[in-house]
């Protein structure tokens, strides 16, 4: 489908729907354009001359820090959040949606102790079990690359007492854009064939086990190894994905591409090389999981809702500063702004801040599962998650009619934020990559506020770097005056939002009609066995 920025759109005269607009309603949307609107100024004003970005990002993520779901910093997050409200003089609350397995990280250390003394970059997985405070040394091997699962089952007692590698030793640390730079063109596309040769090959090492990476852990550690040592490269210089631990007895470390090569190298070579490996941890049981749930009340149509949107939580390798906390301090400063500017909304205005995103959206889904009053009177849903950059695009999500009035709301953002905004409608609805995914199920006009890159895909998102250090904060404050502006345009929106969905394309690959995303329950307990 044909995409267009507004700016295009306003200098060619079309707006798309297919993708051509009426003389009558375009005459009508450049005439609303210009229109002056003190609301919107005032809101741009106090963005820029008053932003409290930075502040939020401070305590949230250098005083607070990651916020797995389960964790004890989760739930000081919450009490943050409702406090900071209250502050503002918005009504907040936390409400439970759940329960999910406790756990709370310590210290992890990690050290090469033969053939010499090297401290090691790494840490231990969520969830992980701990290794007390003595902590294990013991030998590093590599699983085996046997000739089918028979195979391995005979060569598994090899692992008793030592430490597991099961990751594939990548052959560069340096990122494709820096391969493209400054090598020829021979030595990068040697490169990238002998990388996709040695995946095939690992992948194929592991498919003969017999077993998955989730159930291979647990095999390794049912067959008594002292660990597991894995490396999941983000295709960035120093970055590492973290994620959570499958062993239950034993610890699971992720360490750097540099050591773990370093570590690889030398238990091929036959130098059985030694680890020292210190990683604390808590188990918690099972702890209640909560949304943080704000609104600034209407007074024209208080039952109708505009709904800010972002995932509260995060994986915990680093704390969580694009995934997705700038999205959290968006929302947070659209509402502080709106109580500021607009503090009498005609419709209300409530931010939903959702726990467990990352385990499936399930706080979102639980909203939406326990609040049936709300959904069917929400007028729009914003929501903001992937990373830093500046809002670059919005979908009409399917929505035959969104063209319309998403389209003359964003008419009112100034031109310097909004010009380079791509817009597809009515586009196709997208299902189940962040939590608008679970109002659009529901039939629910939401929107996802997709953000430029800032190669977020290899350096930020569920990283060990996603840190307040990458926050660019002139895009999050274009974001947060972006959805304000919305909200408040959405809210004094004089008829209801239509719900009526756009004929969805047939499926390319398969012929089919496709079909409209179906609800999905929440998960309401999770993370125990």
């Amino acid at each position: 489908m044909e995409r267009y920025t507004y700016k295009q759109i306003l200098d060619a005269g079309i707006k798309p729907v297919g993708l051509l607009l009426t003389g009558l309603m375009l005459s009508a949307t450049m005439t609303f354009a210009q229109s002056k609107d003190p609301i919107v100024d005032n809101i741009v004003k106090e963005a820029t001359n008053n932003s409290q970005l930075e502040g939020l990002a401070h305590e949230l993520l250098d005083v607070i820090g990651p916020r797995l779901v389960g964790t004890p910093q989760m739930k000081q997050a919450n009490d943050w959040a409702v406090e900071k409200y209250k502050s503002w003089g918005i009504s907040a609350k936390n409400e439970k949606w759940g329960e999910w397995r406790g756990w709370q990280r310590g210290p992890s250390q990690i050290t090469m102790v033969s053939p010499r003394i090297k401290s090691l970059e790494g840490t231990q997985l969520a969830w992980s079990p701990g290794t007390g405070s003595k902590g294990v040394t013991a030998e590093v091997i590599i699983i085996a690359d046997a000739a089918d699962s028979i195979a391995f089952q005979n060569w598994l007692p090899n692992v008793k007492g030592k430490f597991v590698m099961v990751s594939m030793n990548q052959p560069t640390g340096r990122d494709d854009d820096n391969w493209e730079e400054f090598g020829t063109k021979e030595s990068f596309e040697k490169m990238k064939k002998d990388r996709a040769d040695q995946s095939a090959a690992w992948r194929k090492r592991i498919s003969k086990t017999g077993y998955n990476t989730r159930t291979l852990a647990q095999a390794l550690e049912k067959a008594g190894a002292a660990g597991i040592v894995g490396s999941n490269w983000s295709a960035g210089f120093g970055v590492n994905k973290i994620f959570g631990a499958s062993t239950s007895k034993i610890p699971t470390i992720d360490v750097s591409l540099e050591d773990y090569g370093l570590l690889y190298r030398l238990t091929e070579s036959g130098h059985k090389p030694q680890i020292s490996v210190k990683v604390d941890s808590k188990e918690l049981g099972l702890v209640p999981t909560f949304n943080t749930i704000a609104e600034i009340r209407g007074t024209e149509k208080p039952e109708e809702y505009v709904i800010l949107s972002a995932h509260f939580d995060s994986w915990d390798g680093a704390s969580g500063a694009t995934d997705n906390g700038t999205g959290t301090i968006t929302m947070m400063e659209a509402m502080r702004i709106l109580k500021k500017i607009y503090p009498n909304p005609k419709r209300t205005i409530l931010v939903g801040h959702w726990g467990s995103e990352e385990q499936g959206l399930n706080g979102s889904r639980a909203f939406v599962e326990d609040h049936p009053e709300i959904v069917k009177n929400i007028q729009a849903v914003f929501n903001q998650d992937n990373g830093t950059g500046r809002v670059a695009n919005i979908a009409g999500q399917g929505f035959l009619h969104s063209y319309d009035y998403v389209g003359r709301w964003l008419n009112k953002v100034p031109m310097d934020i909004r010009k380079d905004i791509q817009t597809t409608f009515p586009g196709a609805p997208s299902g189940g990559s962040s939590d608008y995914a679970s109002f659009l199920a529901a039939g629910v006009p939401a929107f996802s506020l997709s953000s430029l890159s800032w190669d977020y895909g290899s350096y930020t998102w569920h990283t060990n770097r996603d840190t307040y250090d990458k926050i660019v904060f002139d895009d999050v404050r274009s974001n947060a005056i972006l959805t304000a502006i919305m909200a408040y345009m959405a809210s004094e929106e004089p008829a209801k939002t239509s719900r009526e969905q756009s004929v969805l394309p047939a499926n390319p690959r398969t012929g089919e009609a496709s079909k409209w995303p179906s609800p999905r329950p929440a998960t309401r307990k999770g993370g125990v066995e």
